[in-house]
This record gives structure tokens, sequence and C-alpha cells, in this order.
């Protein structure tokens, strides 16, 4: 008898992750898609639809989750915006989903998605709480506790990236100013330097002193940051994932040494500073987990 499988799901801008994936997490199957241009979500449920049907034709798979760029619902039913696909707000996607493949589904941020995965199958696997920071295009994060996901008791917690690093800093598109984005996501870089990430690396890489010094810079205000959430949250771990983390070596050791000089020893005791490990799977890997949680969850509840 085959074993079950459920489906994980990364909703980007542009393409479409979908895994298929038992419950220990190994993915058995996967194939990426592009996300329709324009983004219409009727087209969008539509692709993810082909998609599964063209992965699991034999219907293996007993739910789905799926992650959005963007906050939902507390429940994971409704993608309240997703930042990435112009025109969503307020999108049922799992009833959508539910209607379309006859499975139950669950939506999830993206960012939160990913912490799940890390925590699950990645960097995390080893501690109970931890936290994950995303620097990319934004600057995204996940909170776990006891191996579970915070979200709040509204699905918003976890906005990491948007706690304020200077007040009177530059404009957030969530209203703040100086948020921890706006010191570290890509635009920020290349507002400062006139460059990409990519191309710092390189010279950091070759030895450019300036580069260098930037990125020391970076990890310093990173570090200044993740001190603010340390002592909240004393976390056993800080994983740091997203595609600026590809230029960790030169940035995490400033962030470390920031980390020692701004917060007590009591409230970072045996705390890591770890990379990612699922790169661009993450969110996957994560939804798929929720969709597992979701199956455990409905299966509590009939026994």
């Amino acid at each position: 008898m085959q074993q079950p499988t459920v489906l994980g799901i990364d909703l980007g801008g542009t393409a479409i992750k979908v895994g298929q994936f038992l419950v220990d997490g190994t993915c058995i199957n996967y194939l990426t898609v592009p996300t329709p241009q324009p983004p219409h979500w009727e087209d969008v449920v539509e692709r993810i639809s082909t998609a599964v049907q063209q992965l699991d034709p034999e219907k293996r798979s007993c739910a789905i989750g799926i992650g959005t760029p963007g906050p939902t619902d507390a429940s994971g039913r409704i993608a309240l915006l997703a930042i990435n696909l112009p025109g969503w707000r307020n999108v049922p996607l799992a009833d959508l989903l539910e209607a379309k493949l006859k499975l139950p589904a669950i939506v999830g941020n993206d960012a939160n998605c990913a912490g799940l995965g890390e925590s699950w199958l990645g960097a995390g696997a080893h501690v109970n709480n931890l936290i994950l920071l995303t620097l990319g295009t934004g600057v995204g994060g996940a909170i776990i506790l006891n191996n579970e996901l915070f979200t709040g008791p509204y699905g918003a917690a976890g906005e990491l990236g948007l706690i304020t690093l200077n007040p009177q800093g530059d404009p957030c598109n969530s209203g703040n100013h100086g948020s921890l984005e706006q010191h570290l996501c890509v635009q920020a870089i290349q507002r400062q330097t006139q460059k990409t990430p990519t191309e710092l690396a390189e010279l950091a890489q070759a030895g450019d002193k300036s580069a260098l010094a930037f990125w020391e810079k970076y990890g310093q205000d990173l570090g200044a940051g993740l001190a603010s959430l340390i002592y909240v949250l004393t976390p056993e771990a800080i994983i740091i994932g997203g595609g600026i983390s590809a230029s960790a070596e030169f940035f995490l050791p400033a962030t470390w040494q920031e980390i020692e000089k701004r917060v007590v020893m009591n409230s970072r005791m045996k705390l890591q500073l770890l990379t990612a490990e699922l790169g661009n799977q993450a969110g996957m890997v994560g939804a798929a987990k929720l969709a597992w949680e979701k199956m455990r969850t409905r299966n509590s509840h009939q026994n």
C-alpha cells in the first residue's frame, strides 16, 4: 500500500513550486511552473490545479499547504494581501483550492513557511526555539516556539523586518521609518552603494576594502536589530536565509560581535547564529509541514 502524501506549494510572483511530501518530509516529486501574468487569482488557482494533477495523477495526497507572499488570516484560510501579486486582497485561497481539488487546504505566509521548513528539516532541526530572518527584496521573519510556528492571535506576529532600528530612517511600506528592512533589504543595499549584493560579494571576495567595510556595517546593523529580538524571545538559534545570506561569510562575524556587545550573557546562552540550509525549497517544505499539521489536527478532532 502506498504511503499518503501532502502537497507543499510556494506561490511566488514569478514561479509556483509544488512538491509532494511523505510524512517524514521526503519529497518524492516536484515541479515548478510560471506564475500567470498578470496573476489573477482565478488563473493562479487553475495553474496550481493543473500542476497538482500533473504531479499527483494517482491522487495520493490528502491535504494542501500553500505559502503566499504576504499576511494571511489566523485560521489559515485567506491571503489578506499578497505583496508580489497585484490585486490580491482578501483572496479565500484555501476555499478556492478545496473547491477545485477536493482536498483540505491551509494557507500561510511564505516567510513563516520558510521558518517551519528550516525548523523541520533544515538548520533548526536540532532546536525547539528559533528565529528565521530572510534577507532579500524585503526582510521577512518567522518565530518558532516549542517547535510550533507562532503567529499570534490574529496571524500577524513575526513581522521581524518591520521592527524599528532608526526612528529617523528611511520610510517603509509599513508606515514605519528606519525599519530593519530599510537597512538590510536589496534596495537598501543598492541605495547605499549603487551595487547589487552579488557585486558587493564578488568585490569582497577579491579583497576590496570598501566592499568589506560595507558588509561589516551591514553585519552591525543586523546584529543591532537581532539584539532587540533576542531580548524578547531568547531563542536557541537565529537562522539567516534569503538571497543576501549567500554573502553571510562577510557579515555574520560582525553580526555576532554586535550581539555579544549588546546582549547580556543570560539572554544569549548557547545561542547559535546559523545560515539557512534549504535554500529556495524552504517555503515549499514548510507549506507541506502546515498540511501535515492540518491533517493531524483534523484527525484528532474526528477521533
